[in-house]
């Protein structure tokens, strides 16, 4: 747990810092109100603020750090107070109010409940997240079964995990799972997307830093891989890293040790490593541009998350599961899409996978008015994106379908809706024809 101790006397400071640090918490200081305001960050857990700063309220400070971070659990500290200031910082969010001198007894029996507190929260939270359906699998194919019994077969390891699988397809869902299918399900899980981090702030986000360790860093701060601790560190797009930063989490992953940039010091770390990627990490290797000896590090246990493209069945599932959804979000009626409209869908190829789609219902649900949504109101709805999809892709498979959809819409077209006409000018059954028209016809305009 990280506590922030802001107080103006030294001794203090001093004094409940280090005996705090003897505890095993994570202690960083601040001798001001606007110090302060630079040093708190989502990292802090718990801040014990003074009432009274050199430089400004301690109550007000309270009010912009809960605005600011919402979780954070503040215990305001007071030698000259009165009921009325312990009574505004209670209504203010304030966990507890403490006075001064300090009881350390007092003090560590009272973290130990936050400790408590928070590990409660966070469990509240991902149970919660579970009920409303953010962590789980959408699916019945063969293709969710089997990455289902995967993730049951991985969680209660400790090996790292690397998954594979085209982007949209869920990868981080899938880490998440098996995160919470794991005895580390009570610690954090967090997050890395490897691609968004600089080159040059790389080490400093992964590692921490100690204070005066490059211009700029004018305090000490946890790395990602300290802040995991107890959890799981994603490590999201590992692909994109440089040479250089995959010989350094190499070694922090062999070693479980850690030293922020600054420090002399190495720290122990407890997390277990889950990474994705997009690319083939083996043909990266071949091509030289992964380190082998990580890849190997990391693919003990392997996960491809499939595209939708192999889980074509699943469609229709996904399609009622993101109406429902967002008539909750959105708190208006439930919308559905007609079976023809879904056949439709089931018949676009996908790039973006389960993202596009999910794009796809969304716009459908924001400009349509209707409660039963027909084909034509969605391809008439997604012409320009599913147009510029198609422009994406370079199959002469996927030529061929959309040739052949055109063309037979303009077969029947031309013979006013009779599908019996149509099929004779086409040559085929009108049994074959029916098969073939659901996912692009409104079956409903036509004899």
């Amino acid at each position: 747990m990280k506590i922030l101790l802001i107080d103006d006397e030294k001794n203090i400071l001093d004094s409940v810092g280090d005996a705090l640090k003897r505890l095993g918490y994570d202690v960083i200081t601040s001798a001001s109100y606007h110090e302060a305001l630079g040093r708190c960050d989502d990292s802090v857990d718990v801040a014990l603020i003074d009432v009274w700063l050199p430089d400004g309220d301690g109550v007000e400070l309270l009010k912009k750090f809960k605005s600011n971070y919402p979780n954070l659990v503040v215990i305001m500290i007071s030698g000259h107070s009165t009921i009325a200031t312990a009574v505004e910082a209670v209504k203010h969010g304030a966990y507890d109010f403490l006075e001064k001198p300090l009881s350390l007894d007092k003090l560590e029996i009272l973290l130990q409940n936050i400790n408590e507190f928070i590990s409660l929260k966070k469990q509240r939270d991902n149970l919660l997240n579970i009920l409303e359906g953010e962590y789980r699998l959408i699916g019945q194919s063969k293709a969710i079964e089997h990455l289902l019994k995967t993730i049951k077969k991985y969680a209660p390891e400790e090996a790292p995990v690397l998954i594979s699988g085209e982007s949209g397809t869920g990868k981080e869902l899938v880490a998440r799972l098996i995160h919470q299918n794991s005895h580390r399900k009570n610690g954090p899980f967090v997050a890395v997307n490897c691609a968004a981090l600089p080159n040059e702030l790389a080490e400093a986000e992964l590692f921490g830093f100690e204070k005066g360790a490059f211009t700029g860093a004018v305090h000490s701060r946890q790395g990602r891989f300290r802040r995991a601790s107890g959890g799981v560190l994603f490590l999201d797009e590992i692909s994109e890293t440089s040479s250089s930063l995959q010989a350094k989490l190499l070694r922090v992953i062999e070693e479980k040790k850690v030293t922020p940039l600054g420090g002399k010091n190495e720290l122990d770390i407890d997390v277990r490593i889950i990474a994705a990627s997009n690319k083939d990490l083996n043909n990266e290797v071949k091509n030289n541009r992964f380190r082998q000896d990580l890849f190997f590090r990391l693919n003990v246990l392997p996960i491809i998350v499939p595209p939708l493209r192999e889980r074509s069945d699943d469609i229709k599932i996904l399609v009622d599961y993101f109406c429902e959804k967002y008539a909750n979000r959105s708190n208006k009626k439930l919308h559905k899409l007609s079976p023809s409209a879904i056949s439709y869908l089931e018949s676009l190829n996908y790039p973006g996978n389960i993202r596009e789609l999910k794009n796809y219902v969304e716009r459908i649900l924001i400009l349509s008015e209707n409660n039963v949504i027909n084909v034509d109101e969605v391809r008439e709805i997604l012409a320009p994106v599913v147009q510029d999809s198609l422009n994406r892709r370079s199959t002469l498979k996927h030529a061929l379908e959309e040739f052949e959809r055109e063309f037979i819409l303009n077969v029947i077209k031309g013979a006013d809706g009779n599908m019996a006409r149509a099929a004779r000018s086409l040559g085929i059954e009108r049994s074959h024809l029916y098969k073939k028209s659901p996912a692009f016809l409104n079956l409903e305009n036509f004899g």
